[in-house]
């Protein structure tokens, strides 16, 4: 375990001198609020920007992924064979990512790098990318992550934990990719181990007293899954829903995609889109059958996944992380909170 400090006078001059080396990553403001992008040579990240409207997932598994290509053009030898895209192979850092959305990455984790099947764009994506969180010192109200197995000072999926400390960063290196990222920056003033872990186990408790909202999860895993599939509550939980599908794009752990083909002249393309189950042409079968036609059914598949299939599945707790963004953007007041104690103290009769 190592710490060191970044004084914020050197803080940009290190980013750029990372840019030799890693394509940079950060929290930046557009048109659409604050969003986790690409940082061009001139633009640093924000580093006091709070919850970013979309999470960092998008850096691992793009909203849009080019996969294969393939040649039309039957005077070619190689035509209507599919080939993988070119992919760049830079090292990427992500800077000023939340301890939720890193932990989030680790349960996305569990779906695209398992025993059983490896995606090769996730993980070649995941192997060269750098995470460098900033602690949450200032909670936001929607933020109950500490009820999620995860809290505003977890390490959790973090190659480096910062802490803000006005003029300067206090830096917890946790990985050697942590490691090479400082010293591609040129930041190498060690601080005392000791000292900074308690100063940070002080900012943390702090940080978690202002966290005032939570979920009850620890029944959830005796429930029967019957039980809750036909429990009585889902038609109230639903009728406000307009399936805008928000609640799905701003999670950091949603990873439902599609694969479509698309053809432009002489070249055809295979792209992996985000998908979201709020949508009724997720589950729409090509013969016209859907066996989640109705909003209902396709509101109780959300929550009975994030907080019910895989925390079967998986015994590492729900599938959320507490970011609150789905409470803050849902247009109707659906409250993930709401609907989990619903679903934990349910008893049916």
């Amino acid at each position: 375990m190592k710490f060191i400090t970044i004084d914020k006078k050197d803080w940009a001059g290190g980013i750029d001198k990372s840019r030799k080396t890693y394509q940079v990553f950060g929290p930046v403001q557009d048109e659409n609020g604050c969003q986790i992008k690409p940082l061009p040579p001139d633009v640093y990240p924000l580093m006091d920007a709070g919850v970013t409207v979309m999470s960092p997932k998008s850096v691992l598994f793009p909203q849009t992924e080019k996969m294969l290509t393939a040649t039309l053009d039957e005077t070619r030898e190689d035509h209507h064979v599919m080939k993988p895209v070119e992919k760049e192979d830079t090292p990427r850092v992500v800077l000023g990512i939340r301890p939720y959305d890193a932990r989030a990455i680790q349960l996305v984790k569990l779906n695209f790098d398992n025993p059983d099947y490896q995606d090769p764009y996730w993980c070649k994506a995941y192997e060269r990318t750098t995470f460098v969180g900033l602690a949450v010192t200032h909670p936001d109200p929607c933020d109950f992550s500490t009820s999620t197995g995860c809290g505003p000072f977890s390490e959790e999926g973090l190659d480096v934990l910062m802490a803000d400390l006005d003029d300067r960063y206090l830096a917890k290196i946790l990985t050697q990719k942590g490691e090479d990222w400082a010293g591609a920056c040129g930041f190498d003033t060690e601080a005392d181990a000791a000292e900074s872990q308690a100063l940070f186990d002080i900012l943390r408790k702090e940080a978690e007293k202002n966290i005032t909202a939570s979920v009850d999860t620890d029944r959830l895993s005796e429930k029967s899954i019957l039980d809750l599939h036909e429990a009585p509550f889902w038609d109230d939980v639903a009728f406000s829903c307009i399936n805008c599908g928000t609640c799905t794009y701003v999670c950091p752990t949603c990873w439902c995609f599609d694969i479509q083909d698309e053809t432009k002249h002489k070249t055809a393309t295979r792209f992996r889109n985000w998908d979201s189950c709020m949508s009724p042409l997720f589950t729409h079968h090509a013969s016209g059958h859907n066996p989640r036609g109705s909003k209902v059914q396709r509101v109780r598949q959300r929550f009975m996944h994030k907080l019910k299939y895989f925390v079967d599945k998986y015994d590492q707790g729900i599938m959320c992380v507490g970011c609150g963004r789905c409470v803050a953007s849902c247009p109707v007041n659906i409250d993930i909170r709401e609907v989990c104690k619903t679903m934990n103290n349910y008893e049916s009769k």
